[in-house]
């Protein structure tokens, strides 16, 4: 404090400081105790506290003293129960502060009346105590005289309580029981007045182990002349059934003599029951939310990935056939397998049936199988839980779960690995999945939509797939023809892109001309609908004038995917067409410099999917560098 501060004259001073009461004087802009009485120095274990740090009182309520002392400045006074002081000897101290705004000569400084709540409710305690001391001796002295009136009054006061209650002699013997507790215990007033409380009905915890009356709160209570209040424990009933209850032990004292104890209990089983059915409620609600959140996660996902069109577009007897067998499955539960070449729209077949299925109502969850790493198939299937491995850092719902209630469709469903098609043989079977590192079954109802675009009887005959596994899914098999092979569905499909994608680039629709139509079918096709979609886009964001022109190779253009070279094949051997294939991965790359994904990797200059040419490299037993 520098000589210049200003200080409220002695006069003020001496009037805030004669109350019984603790009380400080304090200067909010220095934060300095400018003038206290010993009541407060007493209070929190210093001879004075002149001089001192009023927040260094109050370490852990700092900034609750703050808004508190700003509140007292702007209204002028206040008070709160919500500050924590710090005594010497580091015991916190439950405060109640009463304080006000003074001012002198322009200066403001606000005093702080405090007291401690945890002495005040010793002393509120202790009154209670001695009063029903006080009122059970009369009591007693009045039994001694044949006051049985008195005594009738006592009994119907103990007994209109709705919490038990009962006395203990300073040895712990039962004094008295009301109503409340006979009917709480099984117990009557007889069978435990005069007996050893503890031993009837607290000898021993929940889970059975003995109770010590030497760490027994009530017997403490006599003992230590403290109170002791209990908020969770239990009590014995006379049947041997355990009563959950919370308690207040309250020592008697009179004179300074320990006469006894009075316990005062409540049944709590029910609250308890109601908190745990709570918690669970709440449990489970998180959970739902999870699954919810991951679920619209998933959705958005699909949202953003779907085709532009929603219905299955053709004329072709193909494509008659493929809607007459969506009709047919799509109201039963069967499996269903669905083979073709990529692009052929096996997608969206999958979504038909869902959609006309008793599952519409929940998700359809897509699993695209070529893109899931070897090592996180089965938490990418089943989930996981937090530290099930290095790097799971939270739970996790897998697509099986997500997708219970609804259908999974299972892309590329020739990429899932070996050992994982054993457990996934038995999810199929037994309908039940666990997740990485929980091993507790969990049902799911899921409905299986798979798809390849491999030979998977092929795959069956070198060992790469299971053959229980591929007739558990080919209960009912689909199989969608090339466009190549329809060609009178690619007029109808590039009039529908051509609507679609004009619409979504906010162009004006192009006119399709009989030309154009030529060069569309005289195209081989070798992408299908979706190749047909992305031409069919690019012409939109090129045509001129309303005009379309499409650069696709003509019949007798050189190339593979022309289809109508009139020269035969030249035959090769598996061990001549692997050794060339070999040679071509090994070629990009080395041009790529060894790198797989990404912008001029490998799998980009070989045009397939990273995750393709991945399983290509180690099958064919390949070294990147």
């Amino acid at each position: 404090m520098g000589n210049s501060m200003k200080t409220p004259p002695e006069e003020l001073l001496l009037t805030v400081l004669r109350v019984a009461t603790a009380a400080m004087v304090v200067d909010p802009e220095t934060d300095i105790v400018i003038a206290s009485n010993s009541t407060a120095g007493a209070m929190f274990g210093h001879q004075s506290l002149n001089g001192r740090r009023f927040t260094e009182l109050h370490p852990e309520s700092t900034a609750s003293l703050i808004v508190f002392a700003d509140e007292v400045a702007y209204r002028g006074s206040g008070w709160t129960r919500n500050l924590i002081g710090r005594h010497a000897n580091g015991k916190d101290i439950e405060l109640e502060y009463e304080a006000t705004r003074l001012e002198h000569e322009g200066k403001l400084f606000l005093s702080f009346c405090a007291s401690d709540l945890s002495e005040r409710a010793k002393r509120d305690a202790m009154r209670n105590v001695q009063v029903v001391v006080r009122d059970s001796t009369m009591e007693l002295r009045r039994l001694e005289t044949m006051h049985l009136l008195e005594k009738h009054l006592h009994q119907l006061i103990l007994n209109s309580a709705g919490d038990g209650i009962y006395g203990l002699d300073a040895k712990g013997r039962t004094t008295f029981v009301n109503l409340a507790a006979e009917r709480m215990l099984g117990w009557t007033a007889a069978d435990l007045v005069g007996r050893d409380m503890h031993s009837m009905v607290h000898h021993k915890h929940a889970d059975g182990s003995v109770y010590p009356i030497e760490e027994c709160p009530i017997n403490n209570a006599i003992q230590n002349r403290e109170q002791y209040s209990v908020p969770d424990e239990f009590f014995w009933r006379k049947d041997g059934r355990p009563l959950r209850v919370e308690y207040t032990s309250t020592p008697i004292v009179d004179q300074g003599e320990v006469l006894g104890a009075v316990v005062v209990f409540r049944d709590i089983t029910e609250q308890r029951e109601k908190d745990q059915r709570l918690r669970d409620a709440l449990a489970e609600v998180d959970q739902l939310k999870e699954r919810l959140e991951l679920e619209n996660s998933y959705l958005q996902e699909e949202i953003l990935e779907q085709r532009n069109h929603h219905q299955i577009i053709g004329v072709s007897r193909s494509i008659s056939l493929t809607l007459r067998q969506i009709d047919l499955v799509a109201s039963t539960d069967s499996n269903v397998l669905i083979t073709g070449e990529s692009g052929t729209g096996k997608e969206l077949v999958a979504q038909a049936i869902h959609r006309d299925s008793q599952r519409a109502g929940r998700p359809l969850i897509r699993v695209n199988c070529a893109a899931i790493p070897g090592k996180q198939f089965e938490s990418e299937f089943f989930g996981h839980v937090k530290g099930a491995y290095p790097g799971a850092m939270n739970d996790r719902v897998g697509r099986f779960e997500l997708a219970d209630g609804g259908t999974i469709f299972l892309d590329e469903v020739g990429e899932i690995p070996l050992e994982l098609q054993a457990k996934l043989l038995r999810v199929l079977q037994d309908r039940k999945i666990e997740r990485v590192g929980e091993g507790v079954p969990r049902k799911v109802d899921v409905r299986i939509i798979a798809a390849t675009n491999r030979d998977l009887e092929k795959e069956l005959d070198k060992g790469n797939f299971r053959e229980d596994l591929y007739f558990r899914l080919s209960v009912f098999p689909i199989a969608l023809k090339p466009l190549r092979e329809r060609p009178e569905d690619i007029t109808p499909l590039a009039r529908h892109f051509l609507r679609i994608c004009s619409r979504r680039l906010n162009i004006s629709k192009p006119r399709l001309s009989q030309a154009n139509l030529v060069d569309l079918t005289s195209y081989n096709w070798p992408g299908n609908a979706r190749e047909l979609e992305n031409v069919m886009e690019r012409a939109v964001i090129l045509s001129r004038r309303g005009k379309l022109q499409f650069n696709l190779p003509k019949p007798s253009d050189p190339g593979p995917s022309s289809g109508l070279s009139k020269e035969p094949a030249a035959i090769e051997t598996e061990t001549e067409r692997r050794r060339r294939e070999v040679a071509s991965l090994k070629a990009a790359l080395e041009m790529a410099g060894g790198k797989v994904s990404g912008p001029g990797g490998a799998a980009e200059l070989l045009g397939v999917k990273p995750t393709t040419l991945y399983s290509r490299i180690q099958r064919l037993g390949i070294k990147r560098g």
